[in-house]
């Protein structure tokens, strides 16, 4: 089965161009699941400050990819179109008004994959009545639509999609030793004076930055004889935000506890998740798809203390003590507590062989593209 997919892959490096990436080149190295891909990279910008804003240049490079999908239909008798639709918000959803009204008239199936959530929501509650009526039009109908996770089911089908399929992202196993060398580690964890926390995402308030510094700051006033230190990795998208944390950090009751190092990829990222002994992710981020640092945790056995937001709770087993209400840093404070001696969980590694794993992952997509 031959499919254009227009949508881009890293750069900027975010969770949605990361998946792309790996199913275009998942379905390229296996042919055996029966995709042929045809990409358009529908790059738009090239660093996260300039995902989802207005710039001169952008409406000229997406019409030229436009008639660079219309050439591959063509030359290779593809009709069926792969296509991620906006958050809900107004400059990436008019993008897909402009996309939209010029490849439905040339594809005869048309596949959404929605990475964000809220958009169905947000064109019933806030959208003018002329944006409701093109998203009707634009990104109603779809023959196949595609979600992340069965919370998210409800909000894709206020655009009466004619199927609806749940698949669980997934990603290649960082960790393959896991079994032989971090499970025993996690399993004799001695008791230690220090608990490592690790934050790893973009560094923004609503990913909850600032409340894992509180919580942690918080979870070091209760302590008796532990101390919780928290390494934040990754990429500030705001200049006022990242003054903010500097500030934040450099006050008495979180100096010494709070260390920023940067954005981690490859080995860098592997040595923190192998050195930590907590995952901490407070997000309350509006349009959390399913977060692949979470994913990425449980392949690791970390323990994650993390929110009851979206679809993540369908990460864990129910009443897992992990599990946190959004912006509430005295109870996040207190699951640090609480999951500090949990050691490790190789039943989230369980969960993460056999829900979200590549292999899986891109079984399971194939069959949703395949839909009739």
């Amino acid at each position: 089965m031959k499919v254009v997919v227009f949508a881009h892959v890293p750069p900027p490096h975010h969770g949605q161009s990361q998946m792309v990436k790996l199913m275009v080149d998942g379905f390229r190295a296996d042919p055996g699941l029966g995709i042929e891909v045809l990409h358009v990279d529908a790059r738009l910008s090239e660093d996260m400050a300039d995902v989802g804003s207005a710039r001169g240049g952008k409406l000229r490079a997406l019409l030229g990819y436009c008639r660079q999908a219309w050439s591959l239909s063509r030359k290779h008798g593809c009709r069926t179109l792969y296509y991620i639709p906006a958050p809900p918000r107004r400059t990436p959803l008019y993008r897909d008004f402009v996309v939209l009204s010029l490849l439905r008239l040339r594809f005869r199936r048309i596949v959404f994959h929605w990475h964000s959530v809220g958009l169905g929501a947000w064109l019933e509650t806030e959208a003018r009545f002329w944006e409701r009526w093109f998203a009707r039009r634009l990104l109603g109908g779809a023959d196949v639509s595609i979600v992340l996770a069965t919370t998210n089911r409800e909000d894709a089908a206020k655009l009466d999609p004619k199927r609806l399929r749940v698949v669980n992202n997934g990603i290649p196993d960082p960790c393959p030793d896991f079994h032989t060398e971090i499970a025993p580690h996690r399993r004799q964890l001695p008791e230690r004076d220090v608990v490592r926390v690790l934050y790893l995402a973009h560094c923004t308030r609503e990913k909850g930055l600032f409340d894992a510094v509180e919580a942690v700051v918080e979870a070091n006033r209760r302590s008796k004889g532990v101390r919780f230190v928290l390494r934040v990795a990754g990429a500030f998208l705001s200049a006022a935000e990242e003054q903010e944390f500097r500030e934040r950090i450099a006050r008495p009751d979180a100096s010494g506890c709070v260390k920023h190092v940067g954005f981690a990829a490859g080995p860098a990222k592997d040595r923190l998740f192998r050195e930590s002994d907590l995952f901490l992710f407070p997000t309350y981020f509006s349009n959390e798809g399913q977060p692949l640092n979470l994913i990425e945790a449980m392949a690791y056995g970390l323990p994650c203390v993390t929110t009851r937001w979206r679809a993540i709770p369908e990460y864990f087993p129910k009443d897992y003590p992990g599990l946190c209400k959004p912006k509430e840093v005295a109870g996040i404070a207190t699951a640090l507590g609480r999951m500090a001696g949990a050691g490790g969980s190789e039943s989230l590694r369980q969960a993460f062989e056999e829900r979200y794993a590549v292999k899986p992952h891109l079984k399971n997509l194939s069959i949703a593209l395949k839909m009739p």
